[in-house]
């Protein structure tokens, strides 16, 4: 593998250590100039750091990087300050978006910085400020939607299998397209979650086990288009964003329905690790996103049920005045039948 740059260098450092932890391809020379947000991207794409990422995550990068570079890739990264990173925030129309060119580029400057490149002594993006975005994100299902979906979808189409497996498993939209007989063990469904490497394993519940009834055994994956060609992760979500438009559902996507599953987890009482569990997340930290929502909402009844005299797990009357044992009955009825 080639090594770029004067021996000892920082840049020749960088193309070491992607050698040492197996780069798929040689390290090329740079046609960029250097210094400038071009040549640190093509420094930090040949880096351990970016080499250790899973597949759909550097490719996800890969395209955030290539925008940058397009922008902003001719100019020297030395010389961006604060106002410019803001700046080239606003080159993307919503608050997401703007904020992952300010995360990328704080990456980028943090980079150079530990490896002495470009001449970096702070990160300027440190100091933009963020754009306010939804702390939600993707929109949680409800237990209504999740039934209107069911109830539009019926058994036997793609759609509610689809659903269903993403429910009963936890799995990302690249993780489900994945999913086959392959992964079938008894009456139990694995697999392994590909950006986290961490294993899933779940019950086959009675609605899907329905479902799979159906599905030839024949067939390698579950889930396929065309005859028989397996999804992209993209065009499954664009798939069943449409399924989800026809269910009078527009609002709604793949990754909000594993969201929704695990907000009843938890909402039924599963704890951080049980939510974890089920999403195939490294850490609970996730989980406890899950739990404190759901435990705020126990939290809240309980301490109004202090201020309004009535028990958290009392249920409110809804009975008629004619049949409400609170009424007040005239003195002369009272002991009457």
């Amino acid at each position: 593998m080639y090594l770029p740059g004067p021996y000892g260098s920082a840049e020749f450092r960088t193309a070491y250590e992607a050698a040492v932890a197996g780069a798929a391809e040689p390290v090329t020379r740079s046609n960029s100039s250097y210094g400038t947000i071009a040549w640190l991207i093509e420094n930090y794409l040949r880096s351990p750091k970016h080499l250790n990422l899973s597949d759909i995550r550097r490719k996800t990068i890969r395209r955030e990087l290539d925008w940058l570079r397009g922008e902003v890739g001719q100019y020297q990264a030395g010389r961006i300050e604060t106002r410019h990173v803001e700046a080239i925030m606003a080159r993307k129309a919503g608050p997401t978006a703007a904020n992952t060119v300010k995360k990328n580029l704080s990456m980028l400057f943090n980079f150079a910085i530990k490896y002495s490149l470009a001449d970096l002594k702070h990160n300027p993006a440190k100091y933009a400020d963020r754009r306010k975005e939804n702390p939600d994100g993707y929109h949680t299902w409800t237990e209504a939607e999740i039934a209107q979906f069911l109830a539009f979808h019926q058994p036997g189409t793609k759609p509610r299998l689809a659903a269903l497996l993403m429910m009963n498993t936890g799995a990302a939209r690249q993780d489900v397209i994945r999913l086959g007989w392959q992964n079938i063990e008894g009456d139990r469904i694995r697999y392994r979650r590909h950006k986290t490497e961490i294993g899933g394993d779940y019950p086959i519940l009675p609605d899907l086990a329905d479902e799979l009834r159906q599905v030839p055994a024949d067939r390698m994956l579950f889930l396929t288009h065309g005859e028989g060609r397996p999804y992209k992760p993209e065009t499954f979500g664009n798939w069943f964003k449409d399924q989800c438009k026809a269910a009078g559902l527009p609002h709604c996507s793949a990754h909000g329905l594993r969201k929704g599953q695990a907000t009843r987890i938890a909402e039924e009482g599963g704890t951080e690790l049980e939510v974890m569990s089920f999403l195939a997340h490294a850490t609970p930290k996730e989980g406890a996103t899950y739990t404190k929502k759901a435990g705020r909402a126990k939290l809240a009844d309980r301490g109004l049920s202090r201020v309004s005299g009535v028990k958290a797990e009392q249920k409110l009357s809804n009975l008629s005045d004619r049949l409400d044992n609170r009424t007040a009955q005239h003195h002369e009825k009272k002991g009457k039948s």
